[in-house]
């Protein structure tokens, strides 16, 4: 095989997170974005010590598992629901078999570190309450959807930095978020203004931000532009406090965002309507969410994935629990009725300033939050844990942290990860210093994606 030649094949499976395997006469080509009976066309585009990748540029021949019709106007062009033409347990079934078949490949190739693991109980994937109108948190992009064209609002075009679909239809998110969308993108057709284009710097409209509860259906709407143009927003604000929706508008805020970064992030926030906050209710605590505070973007689905890790936590009475990478404190104010004392570490200011009026709302003295990287924090607390819970960002833990970490040599803890190939790398790590798996469950938090949450419980042999 060579570059920019031109092949065709079955996907024969996929593994984590969406690499098709095709098996062909020439050889494996790994073709992403598909789902696994489809026969596609696809174009050689990286060529490695025998190792194969390809572009997928058509699908010739639906898979037998795509029995259900697509959700949306814009399948398969957006890059977000790449499994929902599949019926949702057969998408369980896929990503609970990909988390398995990596975390055994990761025993095995630890070979006697990883032996104690290989008995490990493995308790399959939980699903998501709602396998639509799940996420609470939603940034749609302005842009076109071709080069010229008219103004549109909503997500990436699959494989392009710079397309952009309107998604007045998208299922993953509530109806009034769609609402909101379309009554935006209507006033700036309207009323036209430059949306930004990344290459050149130039431009007023960059995001439509928006945040919906899921126990109040309070919602906060976020314009995200540069300050390159100043036009009066009071007729939007209008518009949008009219739409008939089945919850209510909390706040609406103009974000002034300067920053040459593709990213949502405010160098000035002016609250137009309202307040830049609402109140969300998980497992019975309450919790503050605001215009950039992090929450678990599935509030359903995270009260699964909390039962799941309580579950696997056990009984902490008497015990001081290190919550790492803590967030905004769910995991922590979960566990406060029991610990005697829990001490969440977080990078992030703003999470860590949440987390404590959190804690606050919900009466919790017995629980202390420390903004600050886990590797130099650890050094500052004095107080030894006797249970640790670990739920880092995507990229995992940074093997020096990793290193502290095992160092306390705690006999149980729990690790929640957002990307199986990160626990599966961290995992090796830790039982080659001692540690063996015991369970390991999935919560599915991201329907019709490729994304899954696992669970695991570790304990220490030696």
């Amino acid at each position: 095989m060579k570059k920019k030649q031109i092949l065709d094949g079955v996907i024969d499976h996929i593994d984590f997170p969406n690499k098709g395997r095709v098996i062909t006469p020439e050889g494996i080509v790994t073709v992403k974005n598909g789902i696994p009976g489809q026969r596609v066309r696809f174009v050689i585009n990286k060529c490695r010590h025998g190792s194969y990748e390809g572009r997928l540029l058509e699908v010739l021949k639906k898979s037998p598992l795509e029995t259900e019709e697509a959700a949306c106007g814009e399948f398969p062009y957006c890059g977000g629901c790449m499994y929902q033409t599949m019926p949702y347990q057969a998408q369980l079934d896929m990503k609970a078999g990909q988390v398995k078949a990596l975390i055994d490949g990761t025993i095995r190739d630890s070979g006697s570190a990883g032996a104690a693991s290989l008995d490990y109980t493995f308790e399959g994937i939980r699903p998501s309450p709602q396998r639509w109108e799940y996420r609470n948190k939603m940034e749609f992009s302005f842009g076109d959807a071709v080069k010229g064209g008219p103004l549109t609002l909503g997500l990436h075009k699959k494989g392009s930095n710079y397309d952009i679909l309107t998604a007045d239809d998208c299922r993953l998110v509530h109806p009034d978020m769609t609402r909101i969308l379309r009554c935006v993108l209507d006033y700036f057709t309207e009323n036209p203004e430059d949306y930004y284009r990344t290459m050149q710097h130039t431009g007023y409209l960059r995001y439509l931000l928006l945040r919906r509860s899921a126990s109040s259906g309070d919602l906060l709407v976020h314009l995200v532009t540069t300050s390159q143009s100043d036009p009066d927003l009071s007729p939007l604000v209008k518009r949008l406090l009219d739409l008939e929706l089945s919850g209510q508008i909390a706040g609406i805020m103009h974000i002034i965002n300067d920053s040459l970064a593709d990213v949502v992030q405010s160098d000035e926030t002016r609250i137009l309507y309202g307040q830049d906050y609402f109140y969300e209710t998980v497992l019975g605590l309450k919790f503050k969410v605001s215009s950039f505070s992090f929450f678990q973007t599935n509030t359903r689905g995270a009260e699964v994935l909390y039962e799941t890790a309580r579950s696997f936590i056990g009984d902490t009475k008497d015990m001081t629990v290190y919550d790492l990478y803590s967030g905004t404190g769910t995991i922590a104010q979960m566990l406060a009725s029991s610990a005697r004392r829990v001490i969440g570490v977080e990078i992030v200011e703003e999470a860590v300033e949440a987390a404590r009026v959190n804690a606050r709302l919900n009466d919790l003295d017995n629980c202390e939050f420390i903004a600050g990287d886990v590797l130099a924090v650890l050094d500052q607390i004095e107080e030894k844990p006797d249970f640790i819970v670990l739920d880092p960002p995507r990229d995992g833990i940074n093997p020096k942290a990793l290193r502290k970490i095992i160092s306390y040599g705690v006999p149980r803890l729990v690790y929640i990860s957002c990307k199986p190939t990160s626990l599966a790398r961290d995992l090796g790590m830790m039982m080659e210093a001692g540690y063996r798996l015991e369970k390991l469950c999935c919560v599915d938090m991201f329907p019709n994606t490729v994304h899954t949450e696992s669970v695991c419980l570790l304990s220490r042999i030696k």
